[in-house]
């Protein structure tokens, strides 16, 4: 086909592209699924409209395969900065929080805020810190109360056992 270069792979690297298929990042499973169609005979056009990328995302996974084979389909690291304010904020709010509750006092994402940026030195967005808190929060997450499809959990008298089916 004049224009539409034919990807050529070796058994072993269709092996190891219908492996790559079945990853579970799904970015790295498209590529690789990509270029399997490529070798098949399958136009970028084509490919691009299976998998909703445009023509030029498929000859640049083509240009990688070319260059770097399996390596180059690979997802590599996420680039960006460390999450410092996010650390900062959940290790503060983990201590603040695990007092008992009878002790402790109701916190607000604005009082977080101000005891984060006081202890730290770092200053957090409500959202960016409401993100962390719902990121590492699992305190509580056992205690749900699981009732059979037709019933829903109703109060219970006793104030210790919570909620009963």
């Amino acid at each position: 086909m004049a224009g539409h270069p034919r990807v050529i792979s070796s058994s072993e690297q269709l092996v190891a592209l219908q492996e790559l298929a079945r990853s579970e990042r799904r970015d790295e499973a498209d590529r690789a699924r990509a270029i399997v169609l490529s070798v098949n005979g399958w136009t970028s056009g084509q490919i691009a409209r299976a998998f909703g990328v445009t023509p030029d995302s498929v000859r640049r996974w083509r240009s990688w395969f070319a260059s770097d084979g399996i390596a180059g389909l690979r997802a590599g690291e996420r680039a960006g900065r460390e999450a410092v304010k996010s650390e900062a904020a959940a290790s503060v709010a983990a201590a603040l929080l695990s007092a008992p509750v009878a002790d402790r006092l109701n916190w607000t994402l604005p009082r977080l805020q101000a005891e984060i940026a006081q202890q730290t030195s770092v200053s957090i967005s409500k959202s960016q810190l409401s993100k962390a808190l719902k990121k590492t929060a699992t305190d509580g997450a056992g205690r749900a109360i699981a009732c059979a499809d037709d019933k829903m959990p109703t109060p219970s008298s006793d104030p210790d056992s919570g909620s009963s089916c």
